[in-house]
């Protein structure tokens, strides 16, 4: 037997006067996850505890079985470790975005319009980047989806216990970095990272992609805004954790980044962007192919379209990116065979909160002698009516596994 997390980031979301009081999730059109609730058993989710506004990355620890209290360091090493670069103890690794810093150091676009293409020849540039009076301190930047960056600080005398740059708003200059625990490892990275955000801002401002960008009406991606600082973690594999031969399929190098830490298979795909511009049709066949090849009995599946809808406050994405999924990945997944399939969200994005909260979200249980419920549709007000009840995600492997009769006894 099988088991399947198919995770759609940032989901959930909660009542909206325009629509009626309903949710986009209950407003979309979607037969096939509606399917899937009749005929599995539904529940809410609190990814880590009520109460608690999760990241996508404490959330999928969380889910996977893992204490975010414990493993968790900071999102930089595994956003890193997931688009390609090889982290190693003792280096410090930070999540960046490409912005827009007009000519007075105000961001004026913390995603730089979402870009697209380009990045990697930027990051070309950025990656000649040395500090003055910090020579001896490596720095590795790479290109990530869309306007995402990441940034490995390598050298001695380095701490992760640092502030991010990210002002979190447009309209302000980026924060400047400090030391968190007044130590001198802890200062000298602060100041490390605060002369190189005004580092990049020189190297790249006037960089062709960007002199394209400003001529097409584009925001430039002329600075870099680093956060989530980490010291890189230590996983405990998840094939030795549930005994499981494990595989993810996801988007973004965050995700990615989990999934090799705690040792799982990693499948990226074509046109895979993490936006709502993703190649659903791709991911799917990914989903299919890789099920059917019986060489992996537990898959991990983050689609995150929805998140950056929510991000961006845009209801109409939102709903047609969930319409989308159900058309085409929920749709043809319901016709696998001798597997469970858990579908859910890692946390709520809400439209008008354009940022994470910690509202519960909606999860289905489908598959063989599931014990069904009356719920009859997928959404986050009907859902508390199923026979899951509400649970946090740390108990979502021990629930599919006992499923997949893949647990242990616990007692005589």
């Amino acid at each position: 037997m099988k088991g399947i997390i198919l995770i759609i980031d940032g989901l959930g979301d909660r009542p909206l006067k325009n629509l009626n009081n309903k949710t986009p999730l209950q407003v979309a059109n979607t037969p096939n996850m509606d399917k899937m609730a009749k005929k599995g058993i539904n529940g809410l989710m609190d990814s880590i505890k009520p109460g608690i506004i999760p990241g996508s990355d404490t959330a999928h620890i969380s889910i996977l079985g893992y204490d975010p209290y414990k493993v968790y360091t900071g999102r930089g090493p595994f956003e890193a470790s997931g688009v390609g670069v090889s982290v190693m103890p003792g280096d410090i690794a930070f999540r960046c975005n490409f912005s827009t810093s007009d000519d007075n150091n105000i961001i004026t676009d913390r995603r730089a319009g979402r870009i697209r293409k380009g990045s990697k020849d930027i990051v070309e540039s950025l990656n000649k980047m040395i500090i003055e009076g910090y020579e001896d301190i490596k720095i590795v930047f790479k290109e990530s989806t869309g306007h995402r960056a990441v940034l490995v600080l390598r050298g001695e005398g380095l701490s992760d216990k640092v502030s991010d740059a990210d002002p979190k708003k447009e309209g302000k200059p980026p924060k400047k970095v400090v030391a968190t625990d007044g130590s001198r490892e802890a200062e000298k990275t602060a100041d490390i990272l605060n002369k190189l955000v005004e580092k990049s801002y020189e190297m790249i401002k006037d960089h062709p992609v960007n002199i394209k960008r400003i001529e097409n009406n584009d925001p430039p991606a002329n600075i870099i805004i680093p956060r989530g600082a980490g010291a890189v973690p230590k996983v405990e594999s998840l094939n030795e954790k549930y005994n499981v031969k494990s595989m993810c399929i996801a988007e973004t190098g965050l995700i990615l980044g989990i999934a090799k830490f705690a040792g799982m298979d990693i499948v990226e795909v074509e046109g895979a962007t993490g936006g709502v511009d993703t190649n659903l049709d791709n991911i799917t066949n990914a989903i299919i192919e890789n099920v059917n090849k019986n060489e992996h009995n537990f898959f991990l599946i983050n689609i995150d379209g929805a998140d950056e809808a929510g991000h961006d406050g845009n209801l109409k994405d939102k709903v047609n990116f969930i319409e989308k999924i159900d058309k085409t990945v929920i749709k043809k997944l319901l016709n696998l065979e001798d597997c469970y399939i858990i579908l859910t969200a890692d946390h709520s994005t809400p439209i008008s909160n354009m940022d994470h909260t910690s509202d519960p979200v909606p999860m289905i249980i489908y598959g063989p002698e599931v014990r069904v419920d009356d719920v009859n549709q997928f959404n986050e007000i009907d859902a508390h009516k199923g026979g899951l009840c509400r649970i946090k995600g740390s108990d979502v492997m021990d629930i599919l596994m006992d499923l997949m009769n893949n647990s242990k006894k616990f007692g005589a």
